[in-house]
């Protein structure tokens, strides 16, 4: 599988991953529900053996349930795949969330996640998001000294602005950020992606199938009834009116697909991959079977005229 060097490190990575997100299960502010961890690891191997070589976690992720996951399904694999995680986002003995970019808490953080992953050093360390803002310089440069020590190899940001990323290049060089892109979900292509293009940041979008409504499986019904706890309740784009548009939508990535035997959640992977500034999309799996329908966006490109529909699509949806 081809490979793409990101930003300025030397990680050449698939261009796709591996989520950890969903993995991370319930019972925590931010969650997708339930994940059975029996589908969990046998999920990581297969997409592993197709060829991925990251897998994106966080600490975050089933407070800190996610990394130890991903610890247990790369435990003996050879080679090993790059892991990348985050800091930031930290909780208290009742779960509540909260965010933190003091020194002494990212380092805290990074310790925590090097034993619950079972690594040496963390490939791709990122800060989570830029919360609180004062406080962005402070973090960044406990994340930097970090890299000096060796804990983490890279660095980099997720959720970033550009005046933010500005802020943290002042005191180092960022590797990558982490932006959210969906063929319905653009707003990073004005300022972000061309910033990034231009300062040789690299790129690694998640949510490329938009929590998973562009994959060709979601429906109103199900969305209808999603549990409570589901975060995705709260997105825009999986409620009216934007939900009927977003569905109009995944029907004409599925005429796409259908011509290529790609399901409409490649189609919408391949088309964030078309973008120059980008070099990876974060994509979750729960299960062997997601892998499957989803590891063939690695390898599809879509043509000049495909790639024109989808844009005539989103102009008469936005017009609608």
């Amino acid at each position: 599988m081809n490979t793409r060097l990101l930003g300025n490190s030397d990680l050449a990575i698939t261009p796709i991953g591996i989520g950890a997100w969903a993995i991370g299960g319930g019972g925590w502010n931010g969650s997708m529900g339930p994940q059975n961890d029996a589908d969990s690891i046998p999920a990581i191997h297969a997409a592993l053996d197709h060829g991925l070589n990251w897998i994106d976690t966080a600490a975050l992720y089933g407070l800190g349930h996610s990394e130890k996951m991903v610890a247990r399904a790369i435990q003996g694999r050879s080679p090993r795949p790059y892991v990348f995680t985050k800091c930031e986002r930290v909780w208290d003995t009742d779960r509540n969330i909260g965010a933190c970019l003091k020194a002494e808490s990212v380092r805290r953080e990074c310790e925590d996640s090097l034993r619950r992953l079972r690594v040496d050093a963390i490939d791709l360390y990122q800060i989570h998001w830029p919360e609180p803002d004062p406080d962005i310089e402070e973090g960044w440069t406990e994340l930097a000294r970090l890299k000096e020590e060796g804990k983490v190899r890279w660095i980099g940001v997720s959720n970033f602005s550009v005046k933010q990323m500005k802020r943290a290049q002042a005191i180092a060089p960022i590797s990558s950020l982490q932006p959210p892109y969906a063929v319905v979900r653009r707003e990073i292509e004005q300022e972000i992606l061309p910033f990034c293009l231009s300062q040789n940041i690299g790129v690694i979008v998640y949510s490329p199938m938009y929590a998973g409504l562009l994959t060709g499986a979601m429906t109103r019904e199900r969305v209808a009834n999603f549990l409570p706890e589901d975060w995705r309740r709260n997105l825009p784009g999986f409620n009216e009116p934007a939900l009927s548009q977003n569905l109009e939508v995944v029907e004409h990535l599925r005429e796409i697909g259908r011509r290529h035997g790609r399901s409409p959640g490649e189609v919408a992977i391949a088309w964030t991959l078309n973008h120059p500034a980008v070099t990876g999309a974060i994509v979750g799996f729960r299960s062997t079977q997601q892998v499957e329908g989803i590891v063939g966006a690695a390898e599809f490109r879509l043509s000049r005229a495909e790639l024109s529909r989808i844009n005539d699509v989103l102009k008469q949806e936005k017009a609608s």
